[in-house]
Formats: C-alpha cells, structure tokens, sequence
C-alpha cells in the first residue's frame, strides 16, 4: 500500500494548532487580578509556586539578590492612573515586579520592561520605581500570593506573601483629581454628576467648601428629593437642625410629587428626629 504523501501532510497541519494549544497543569500557575482601587484599576498577573517543603527564605529564594517574585515569566503590575508606591510618584502603566528579598528589609522594583522570562533578564538602568518594604511574620502561606488584603478608598496595601513572610507595600491613588475632571466635563443638564462627587466628598469629610458648591449646583439644576435630601443630612451634621428641618420637609414634598414615588420611609423618621431636637 502507498503513502501517499499529501494526505500526511494534510494531517499534520490539521493537528498542529491542537498541539499548540494543548498544556498540563503547571507546577507553578499563572493567576491574574484586578481591584479597582478609588478609580484606578490595578492588575497584576503572576505565576503562583508553592513551597513543597522546600526552605524557601535564603535558600531558593536567596537573600540580597533580585528575584522574579513569582515563577515562569516576569510578574506584571498594571496601573490604570498615575499612582504613588509607598507615597513615590509612578506613572501609569504597565511594568515587571521583581524584588530584592532581605532579612531586615526587602527593595521592591517597578521595571518599565514588562516581558522578561526571569532574573537573568533583568535590566536595572529600566527601572522606574524602587521602594524599600519592612518584612512581616504572617501565618503559613503554602502557595505565593500577590493582591490586596486592605482596600481603601484613595488607597490600598499590595501585599507579597509567600511561606511565613508578607511585604506590604502602600499604593495611593488620585481620586480628588479624577472627580474634578469628569464632573467638569458631565453635561450643563446633567445634576446626577456634581451630586456624586458631593457626596463622596462629604462622606470623605474632605473638600468640603467645594462639595457644597457641587451640591447647589445640582439643586439649581434639578431641584429633586435626591439632592434635597442630601443637603438636610449635611444640614445636620454641621448641627444646623432647624436650616436641615426645613429641608427635609422640602425633599420630603418632593418626593411625594415624584412619578417614581421614592421610597422615603427611613428619611421621614430621620426628619422626625431632627423637629424632636429642634423643640
């Protein structure tokens, strides 16, 4: 029987793309995150080892020495916004994650080259950021993990843990900044936008000159139960219960002419509380 030739080769294009894209499981797995911290999105993507009753801290991980902080290719930190690391301004961006583990203190590195495979790879002259860490004694962490376990509103702690050691690092991010610009740049009819960055501001007790003028921007534009409402609560707050009174009933009225009939039950009680001070 012949072969016949052109059907072989036939079939081995048919089974290349399946060869390229069959894979095991990997020994170290790749893990991707992002957590949105104030507005800005954070991702980072890593491969997670695991210690395998290995000595992890000097020995294969050596002290003194850059490491890739994870395994297989580089671990990548991308930021949607400019940020600060450990209060270091670093733009936005996408950048490799290597580290200098040391007993005492760890250097975490920002490297603007992204696609590196490993340590021997790496360039310091690309550096963008460098940022020195206080090791911590945390509880047993098998396999490597990188993200976030404390999430702030203009910031977060990135923390490494792997083994029995976690390095915290401070990431800070420009909310203020980012509300102006799209608050000023929402549409002259729009009143939802100078409402939210009002109240975010208020919440934040910060701003607070400028979240009022925000606040009766939006009231001028569309006098509604919403904002209304939201100047009688910060009326209270500052302690001005009759001025927050007479607001209350107005946001109340409001309501109550509103075809979506909102649901005022809560604030009609909160209302009340304030005319039993007011007495």
């Amino acid at each position: 029987m012949k072969l016949r030739f052109p059907l072989v080769l036939a079939a081995a294009a048919l089974a290349a793309p399946a060869l390229a894209q069959f894979e095991a499981p990997q020994p170290s797995p790749k893990a991707t995150l992002t957590q949105r911290v104030g507005l800005t999105d954070v991702t980072i993507s890593y491969s997670r080892p695991s210690v395998k009753g290995r000595v992890i801290w000097g020995e294969l991980v050596p002290f003194d020495k850059v490491w890739r902080t994870g395994a297989n290719s580089a671990t990548t930190i991308t930021f949607s916004d400019d940020v600060t690391v450990e209060g270091q301004k670093l733009a936005a961006g996408t950048y490799s994650v290597f580290t200098i583990p040391g007993k005492a203190e760890w250097t975490v590195i920002f490297n603007n080259d992204a696609k590196l495979w490993g340590e021997t790879d790496y360039d310091a002259a690309k550096d963008a950021l460098r940022v020195k860490a206080k090791p911590q004694v945390s509880e047993m962490r098998e396999t490597l993990s990188i993200g976030f376990p404390t999430v702030g509103t203009t910031s977060a702690v990135l923390a490494i843990t792997w083994e029995k050691i976690r390095v915290p690092v401070t990431v800070g991010v420009d909310v203020d900044s980012k509300l102006r610009k799209a608050t000023a740049a929402a549409e002259t009819a729009a009143w939802q936008a100078p409402m939210i960055t009002a109240r975010y501001w208020f919440d934040q007790k910060t701003n607070r000159e400028e979240a009022w003028k925000l606040l009766e921007k939006s009231i001028a534009t569309n006098r509604n139960y919403v904002n209304v409402s939201r100047k009688a609560r910060v009326l209270a707050d500052e302690g001005k219960i009759a001025e927050a009174v007479k607001a209350g009933e107005e946001a109340l009225a409001l309501a109550k002419a509103d075809p979506s009939k909102p649901n005022v039950t809560a604030f009609e009680k909160t209302v009340a509380e304030w005319k039993a001070k007011a007495k």
